[in-house]
């Protein structure tokens, strides 16, 4: 039987009083009032699994709730490298306020949005490499069949990209609804026996909500 460990990616609920700017890392509130979405992953995601969240507020609400719908799972722990993209002096700005900031840098920052940092701030491609850290070290310590982590759109495309080793830019691609789930299943022994480790797509941006038939 194939040793695997089974990745439950949630993206967080929907930010409050930040439409047109870019929020990042800024630790912003959300809305956990759609409780029908919240029942959705409490019955789609395992019992009893290992869960993580970043270090911003918004995870520990969204949790919070889903485990509020009766799921059981232990505390889960903490850890800031899954927290989102940092944007520097462009965080909490519109894109309008960004060009009109710094209108060559923020030229330059499009001819390569994936691999470029916002001044002060780091690249898609830093993110990347932060949550494969991650990743890499709790697929290491062996923590048990199911890893539940509530994250954010961007450490999920991150996520993404470590496992299938993607350029940055082809990761951006992925749409990351706010509680959806992405599970990536790790398969220790690989694909094929003794290749070493490899990842299974199981499902992208899968929607919590009750299919609703006429």
């Amino acid at each position: 039987m194939t040793d695997s460990t089974q990745w439950w990616w949630v993206r967080h609920a929907p930010v409050i009083n930040q439409q047109g700017k870019l929020y990042g890392s800024a630790d912003v509130d959300c809305d956990v009032t759609d409780r029908a979405s919240f029942k959705g992953l409490a019955s789609i995601l395992p019992a009893d699994a290992f869960w993580m969240t970043s270090h911003l507020s918004r995870t520990h609400k969204t949790t919070n709730a889903i485990l509020g719908e009766g799921l059981k799972a232990p505390k889960p722990v903490q850890e800031t490298n899954l927290g989102e993209q940092f944007f520097g002096d462009w965080q909490g700005l519109s894109w309008n306020e960004m060009e009109g900031l710094q209108p060559d840098v923020y030229k330059s920052f499009w001819q390569s949005p994936a691999d470029n940092a916002p001044p002060g701030g780091e690249s898609f491609a830093d993110q990347i490499e932060r949550v494969g850290r991650v990743i890499d070290r709790v697929n290491d310590i062996n923590t048990g069949p199911d890893i539940v982590v509530v994250a954010h759109g961007g450490t999920i495309r991150a996520a993404i990209a470590h496992a299938l080793k993607l350029p940055a830019i082809d990761a951006m691609s992925f749409q990351i609804d706010t509680l959806s789930v992405t599970r990536l299943d790790y398969i220790k022994e690989g694909l094929l026996r003794g290749q070493g480790g490899s990842w299974r797509i199981n499902c992208a941006n899968q929607s919590a909500k009750p299919v609703v038939t006429p």
